[in-house]
């Protein structure tokens, strides 16, 4: 199978190790594409040839994309990759009900999304959704074996509205506990400093679904304190207790760090049992697997025809902006 996927240049986590495990599955293209690249896909995709691929894969910033519908509505075997979907539920955030908007000008897409509730409720609306989680690069991000100088840590953005929720509990904790609030530049910075954290705070609340550094914490051998996302979220295999601790409010995640200091031995286990869960699960080797796998599967059927109606939210959503 032909596949050409597009991709952002600057995109954070490099997705390069990703595309490479793809390839292993598939025929494949790949496509690098900047700010201005994306921001008129007619134009820059200009001289594709169209006719060799049997599914597109797009793996581009939502933001300069999301007014383009009427362009990627045409393409043949299209596949959504979107690792912020969540934010199509969340109040607060400036993207609420436009992925919804967007998608639904896409009738011929399938649409892969990192949590399995968000997935679940785009079903709900008629899209095509895939729940796959997400993934991290263990030649990137590993246990270096170090010492660790940095007991309890984050590290991350608050400063988005969606973060809200995040920013609240962090600053509540820092009030009360040594919680660092970090911020490193990706790559071998942000390995070095998750190597330098004991006890890994990681507070994606209202976001509905385990971010990315939850996993890239446990393969640099931190301790995961998460929030807790709920049961449908645990369909990737993690277990509270085993893999890491889930909390739901300051009160508890104060008494899980103070558990963990009384019992070094057992932090060490969880620390050990979550680092092999992520490596044995949700590599970004894992990741194309499951991409090949829905690559491969068949392709969504529209039900209603294209009508007027149709044609002119396509229009709305994205058809040529110039």
């Amino acid at each position: 199978m032909k596949v050409l996927a597009l991709t952002s240049s600057g995109r954070s986590p490099d997705f390069t190790s990703l595309y490479a495990h793809l390839a292993d599955h598939v025929d494949l293209d790949v496509r690098v594409l900047d700010k201005s690249a994306q921001r008129n896909l007619r134009a820059s995709l200009k001289g594709v040839q169209w006719s060799l691929y049997e599914r597109v894969l797009i793996d581009l910033n939502f933001k300069h994309v999301y007014r383009q519908a009427g362009f990627l509505r045409g393409l043949k075997g299209l596949m959504v990759y979107e690792e912020d979907a969540c934010q199509n539920y969340i109040p607060c955030s400036r993207w609420r009900g436009k992925f919804s908007k967007f998608y639904r000008a896409l009738p011929n897409a399938k649409f892969v999304v990192t949590g399995a509730s968000v997935a679940r409720r785009l079903k709900e609306e008629g899209f095509s959704a895939v729940f796959i989680p997400k993934g991290y690069d263990p030649k990137i991000l590993f246990d270096e074996c170090r010492e660790r100088d940095i007991e309890l840590g984050f590290i991350g953005r608050t400063a988005s509205s969606a973060y809200t929720e995040r920013k609240a509990l962090l600053d509540n904790m820092a009030a009360c506990e040594s919680l660092q609030l970090l911020r490193t530049d990706p790559g071998d910075a942000y390995r070095g400093t998750l190597n330098r954290i004991r006890y890994f705070v990681s507070a994606d609340v209202g976001l509905d679904e385990y971010m990315a550094k939850n996993f890239e914490a446990m393969a640099c051998g931190c301790v995961l304190l998460a929030w807790r996302q709920g049961e449908e979220e645990n369909a990737i295999g993690l277990q509270d207790g085993k893999h890491l601790l889930l909390y739901s409010s300051v009160e508890q995640l104060r008494h899980h760090l103070k558990w963990l200091r009384c019992n070094p031995e057992q932090a060490t286990r969880l620390a050990t049992a979550g680092k092999e869960f992520v490596k044995g699960r949700l590599t970004f080797a894992h990741l194309a697997e499951q991409l090949a796998a829905e690559l491969r599967r068949p392709w969504p059927v529209v039900s209603e025809p294209f009508t007027l109606g149709s044609w002119v939210h396509a229009i709305l959503w994205g058809a040529r902006r110039n």
